[in-house]
């Protein structure tokens, strides 16, 4: 009888955790955040870094986006890539930050790619070069395979003959991917 309230006890216990671990966590983060913005300016006003950060942003996106600076990008891209450590940060996290948003998007092919001779392993992953004949690899293609629960993953040359299409949005696909096979469910 004791055992079986304990294990009552202990099953609320961890569902209690599921609940609330992520929520704290979540809200940890974001304080994190919010104190070291606010603790950036000379004065005290809680919330005013955020505010000043998302206004920069929004204001450095539409300049970004005239026709006026252009040229200007494009020149401080060229800086850039002529200093050799530098431009290898720099464009590795532009072009990441690029596949999920932006004009350029390169998470939107999810696929699986087929691991056995019979089809019944399949790896979920996303098409990032459809064709690969100037690398001397025709008849494939580069899938990105996303780790879960991490911000990793690898690059695979695949035979297009073992790329099946995925026919659900990439979004979707990532949050399922990401968790672990957890969430996105519903969307699908």
């Amino acid at each position: 009888m004791k055992n079986s309230a304990f294990n009552k006890i202990l099953s609320y216990f961890f569902r209690g955790i599921l609940f609330v671990a992520p929520i704290a966590f979540t809200i940890m983060v974001f304080q994190a955040v919010f104190v070291w913005l606010d603790g950036l300016l000379p004065f005290n006003i809680p919330g005013l870094g955020v505010i000043i950060l998302i206004t920069g942003i929004v204001g450095i996106g539409y300049l970004a986006s005239t026709y006026f600076m252009k040229p200007f990008i494009e020149l401080f891209d060229q800086f850039i890539n002529k200093i050799p450590l530098l431009s290898l940060i720099y464009n590795s996290i532009k072009d990441l930050i690029g596949a999920f948003v932006g004009e350029k998007r390169k998470f939107n092919k999810p696929v699986m790619v087929q691991f056995d001779t019979l089809g019944k392993i399949l790896k979920p992953g996303f098409i990032t070069q459809d064709d690969l004949e100037k690398l001397k690899l025709p008849g494939h293609c580069s899938v990105y395979l996303p780790h879960s629960y991490n911000f990793s993953g690898n690059i695979l040359i695949v035979s297009n003959d073992l790329i099946k299409p995925w026919e659900i949005n990439g979004t979707t696909a990532m949050k399922f991917i990401v968790s672990g096979g957890v969430t996105g469910m519903d969307e699908m």
